[in-house]
């Protein structure tokens, strides 16, 4: 009788990253995305009106994320992603059909709660069917690849705005959005989940009722201290840096890089983002103290570069981001590591939702401190955040046992994935990415 060999871990795991590769870059694959500001400045907006549809995209995010993020733990997870895109699609549509002040404030709100929707249950899902497959350690390593194709189709999509718009005007722009929007949802149905398959009661992955879902979500973030580490340091590593991303054509003009030459600083930082997401993988196995180094040498090429205002400058402030998105991945897969009840994607939205409430705050932080200093020093002054957050992680104890308060049948976690300070980040891996 012929033995079949076992099949490779990438065998395993194809069934699910292919939909959710081809899901990542038709998500970011907007061509509104880098001239939506100009339709709105273009249709008689003024400064303030616009800032206020920011401010409200953002507040629907907020209000929305935890109760969709439980909705995640009761519903087919891939149903919502599908919907997610439809819901931009929608308000994508209606900024090109209606144009004007309320027609941009519903799309917004419709973008808004899309993004809601997708808020935990995109983590959810993958982590959930990689367990199915024995395959969760390799967690770090697909949503790194997840993120960087993300951060190229944002690329991808940018560069090829410009020539669209020139030929086909916002008509174009606008149906190739929706199309991509449309073709994005395609791929979340063809997302594998089989959530009542895995487990028990009490594993994470059988839905529940929406209320006690919800309520058990927020119980075990409120009383796991890993997991209550974990979610803080995401929120800490991802809202800065992604607040500052979008100052960087700024710093580059008032440092006096010719507005012809400003794509060119942007996709080099770009460049260094989508390698720090293909290098989560092998990151997720490094200790934490040497993840605490990388993080202060990140706050210091991010303030340094800001600084110089010049290629080196741009290569450190990509070098820089690039660290932060590593370990952005990596604080997220040791969230996921540490959730163990049945509200998983309830719990992934807090930390969404921190994130979108922090960066908001931040952006009117940092144009208080500009008002006051310029690009160059604010620039400087919001990279210390993640000095303060490697001196933290720098000074827990290498060997210090995992802090389980709150994890009910919970097995033996610092042996299956690793040792924990409590930041939810690993103090030692044997497992590979």
């Amino acid at each position: 009788m012929t033995t079949l060999p076992p099949r490779a871990p990438g065998a395993r795991t194809s069934r699910l990253t292919r939909p959710l590769y081809a899901y990542a870059v038709l998500e970011e694959f907007v061509l509104l995305y880098p001239l939506y500001a100009i339709l709105f400045d273009e249709t008689g907006l003024t400064v303030a009106q616009i800032s206020s549809l920011f401010v409200l995209w953002s507040l629907t995010s907020v209000v929305a994320s935890v109760p969709a993020g439980a909705w995640a733990d009761v519903v087919p997870r891939r149903y919502l992603l599908a919907a997610a895109p439809l819901f931009a699609a929608a308000g994508f549509a209606l900024w090109l059909l209606l144009p004007g002040y309320w027609a941009f404030a519903l799309g917004f709100v419709l973008w808004g709660a899309g993004g809601a929707l997708s808020s935990g249950a995109f983590e959810a899902l993958v982590y959930t069917e990689l367990g199915h497959r024995g395959a969760a350690d390799r967690y770090a390593r697909v949503m790194g690849v997840t993120r960087a194709l993300g951060v190229a189709a944002v690329g991808a999509s940018t560069l090829l705005a410009v020539p669209v718009m020139e030929h086909g005007g916002y008509a174009a722009v606008g149906a190739a959005s929706v199309a991509a929007c449309v073709l994005c949802s395609v791929a979340a149905l063809a997302l594998p989940e089989h959530r009542r398959a895995v487990g028990g009661p009490g594993s994470g992955d059988e839905p529940a009722g929406y209320l006690a879902t919800m309520r058990a979500g927020l119980a075990e973030a409120r009383a796991s201290r890993g997991v209550r580490g974990a979610i803080v340091l995401v929120v800490v590593v991802t809202a800065f840096w992604d607040m500052l991303e979008e100052y960087v054509p700024l710093l580059a003009d008032e440092a006096g890089v010719p507005t012809a030459d400003i794509p060119l600083v942007v996709l080099v930082v770009w460049v260094f983002i989508t390698a720090g997401g293909l290098l989560a993988g092998p990151a997720s196995r490094l200790p934490v103290r040497l993840l605490a180094v990388l993080l202060g040498l990140a706050a210091v090429a991010i303030a340094t570069g800001a600084l110089l205002g010049s290629l080196p400058g741009w290569m450190l402030i990509g070098a820089g981001f690039g660290v932060c998105q590593t370990a952005n991945v990596v604080a997220d897969a040791r969230l996921q590591e540490r959730i163990t009840g049945t509200g998983r994607a309830t719990v992934t939205s807090l930390a969404g939702l921190g994130t979108d409430a922090f960066t908001g705050a931040s952006y009117l932080l940092y144009a208080a401190v500009f008002a006051l200093t310029g690009h160059a020093l604010a620039f400087a002054l919001f990279a210390t955040p993640y000095l303060a957050a490697a001196l933290v992680l720098g000074r827990k104890r290498a060997g210090a046992s995992p802090a389980r308060g709150g994890d009910p049948g919970r097995q033996e976690d610092g042996a299956a994935t690793g040792e924990s300070d409590g930041t939810g980040l690993p103090t030692r891996r044997g497992e590979a990415g």
